[in-house]
């Protein structure tokens, strides 16, 4: 029999079901997934406490790109930007996750045209007409937050611009499948069954990935797939989305520095991501913009 949520709770304490069993009942089902999932897939679902530190560190992320968009120009050195992005998360009490990670040297990734990911800041200067993806990651108390976003440098020609807002909307149809139910598949067929219609390409070798207790946690999120298939999406799942989009073909070259990602046939390539948290009624984004 189906107990309503106003309805007197059948344990027998006399309050309504919405204030006694009802809420003790999905707690346990949310014990019962974190258990579950951890042992299958190792992936850590996140409490109420966990979110909301999650979200502290992802306000101070955005906050650190509105910071570095003052400064997009030409004539701005990338290294200009990593001073930028170190010094202004140090300053609010955080720890900038990509420097030494895995023997990275700098604080923040900055990726200039043909550059798919890991741009070692430096003494790159940004034209007119470039597009430059700065991709942060903070630490705050313990919590990380992962958010990039592609900015226009000056004027840019309009296969450029038409890229930068292909893979900005990319970012949103994947999105759009987050909700318990759906899998990481479906993530990844709206992804890229969008930008293909658009005649461009989705970088294969470089995925989401679950965030939040560490820079990068299971499950892997692929931009690109097929409905239905992989990890069936539960709440308290915390990971990014941030499909690499290409102007020309998918493949990839990985630099000397082994590091640095770029076209293999020198096509721009634009990305935007941000750190999404699985809810029961679909989602929410801890580091949220339009």
């Amino acid at each position: 029999m189906k107990i309503g949520r106003n309805d007197f709770c059948p344990c027998g304490s006399g309050l309504k079901y919405k204030k006694c069993c009802m809420g003790k009942e999905k707690e346990d089902n949310h014990e019962g997934l974190k258990e579950q999932y951890y042992r299958k897939y190792k992936i850590r679902l996140k409490d109420p406490a966990d979110i909301q530190g999650i979200k502290k560190a992802g306000e101070l992320v955005l906050q650190t790109l509105d910071k570095v968009e003052e400064i997009i120009a030409p004539g701005t050195l990338t290294e200009d930007i990593n001073t930028l992005v170190h010094d202004f998360t140090v300053k609010n009490g955080a720890v900038p996750a990509p420097l030494n990670y895995s023997g990275f040297p700098k604080s923040v990734c900055v990726s200039v045209n043909e550059v798919i990911c890991h741009g070692i800041p430096g003494e790159r200067s940004l034209q007119d007409g470039d597009i430059v993806n700065v991709d942060v990651t903070s630490i705050l108390n313990g919590y990380y937050a992962d958010c990039s976003k592609t900015f226009l440098v000056g004027n840019v020609d309009p296969e450029a611009k038409r890229l930068v807002e292909v893979a900005k909307t990319s970012l949103f149809k994947g999105i759009e499948q987050i909700k318990p139910g759906n899998t990481v598949g479906d993530i990844g067929c709206g992804i890229q069954t969008y930008a293909e219609a658009q005649g461009c390409s989705v970088v294969r070798e470089m995925v989401g990935h679950g965030v939040g207790f560490d820079f990068h946690e299971p499950p892997q999120i692929p931009h690109f797939g097929k409905k239905g298939q992989g990890v069936v999406l539960v709440p308290g799942m915390v990971f990014t989305i941030e499909p690499m989009i290409n102007l020309g073909k998918k493949e990839l070259n990985i630099l000397e520095d082994n590091w640095t990602a770029v076209t293999r046939d020198g096509s721009l390539s634009a990305q935007f991501e941000q750190t999404l948290l699985v809810t029961p009624d679909g989602y929410e984004s801890l580091t949220p913009y339009e």
